[in-house]
């Protein structure tokens, strides 16, 4: 496993003998915010009103309302106008129809430059349904089918907020992505399979480990860069793996009323070179590469509206 020079210096502090370095997110959250917050003054200037972030939620009783109020606190602090869009609906067929036609408001509404959906959708309600509807030019969580496409291919799109977070962790550890064995544990669409694509662009050789994975822990052993998205508590320990390992651990769960991850942390520090905490680790990172998301989302908005404006003068 190689390590690119001067980038240990990137996060965190001093580290204990026999103890992995702590990549904690908040400092590059901070830098991010910093340099989102110039932008959104400089498109308020320009445009006379804040940019725009809505989220649909149906229903405000599920956990992700936690992550969604994050969110929108953080669009406060940067000066982002931030919403929630309350969706009604008493049949899941109700909840479907509604929040399609919310979405497709909020598409035609040119002060909203972006649109999240809280996830999971209850019920009944069909995902392809409601994912579809967004503009994807407004998917500033790269859920839209073309978005993940163009990720697939290696173009330029949206690509999912927790993924983009994990992938920045990956590079402030020091190691180099080019040549390195990773796992990733977890396929889901939002967090594993993107990630493992964007690892597989960075010319690492990546195995996709999930529920039906045989021998986890030999895979594990052989990684040097192993990130956990499962949402299971302790499924990697520090006997499983290789000595100097870097450790996304991606996973939120709640056990005995404490947030844990993924990985048993007292275990995998003293055998890994660097891990993330939880909580402390990807999550804020998670949420302020989102605003970086929403004034790309923004300044590609603008460019689809002079290049339609040429197009109209041409044709004039």
């Amino acid at each position: 496993m190689t390590v690119a020079p001067g980038a240990a210096q990137e996060v965190g502090g001093s580290t204990p003998p026999g103890h992995a370095r702590r990549l904690e997110g908040a400092p590059f959250a901070r830098e991010i915010r910093d340099r989102v917050s110039e932008e959104v003054a400089a498109y308020t200037r320009e445009h006379g009103h804040a940019p725009g972030l809505a989220v649909v939620v149906c229903g405000r009783s599920a956990p992700s309302m936690v992550y969604l109020e994050r969110i929108l606190k953080a669009c406060a602090q940067v000066g982002i106008e931030g919403s929630f869009v309350d969706v009604p609906g008493d049949t899941p067929e109700a909840q479907e129809r509604e929040l399609t036609a919310a979405i497709h408001r909020l598409n035609d509404d040119s002060r909203v430059n972006g649109i999240i959906v809280q996830m999971p959708l209850p019920e009944g309600v069909r995902l392809r349904t409601v994912v579809d509807a967004i503009d994807p030019l407004k998917d500033i969580d790269g859920i839209h089918p073309l978005n993940a496409g163009l990720l697939r291919l290696g173009y330029e799109g949206f690509i999912p907020a927790t993924a983009h977070a994990a992938l920045e962790m990956v590079h402030r550890s020091g190691v180099a992505i080019q040549g390195a064995d990773a796992v990733v544990i977890g396929r889901s669409p939002v967090v594993g399979m993107p990630l493992a694509f964007m690892l597989t662009k960075e010319d690492a050789s990546v195995t996709v480990c999930h529920s039906k994975t045989r021998d986890l822990a030999d895979k594990v052993g052989a990684a040097d860069i192993v990130v956990v998205a499962a949402g299971k508590p302790g499924l990697v320990t520090g006997d499983m793996l290789r000595a100097g390992a870097v450790v996304i651990d991606v996973g939120i769960n709640v056990v005995e009323g404490k947030i844990v991850g993924d990985v048993d942390f007292e275990s995998a520090e003293t055998v890994a070179s660097a891990i993330t905490p939880v909580p402390g680790g990807v999550g804020p990172l998670t949420n302020a590469l989102l605003l970086s998301h929403l004034m790309r989302a923004a300044q590609r908005q603008d460019q689809a509206r002079l290049e339609q404006a040429g197009r109209g003068g041409a044709s004039a």
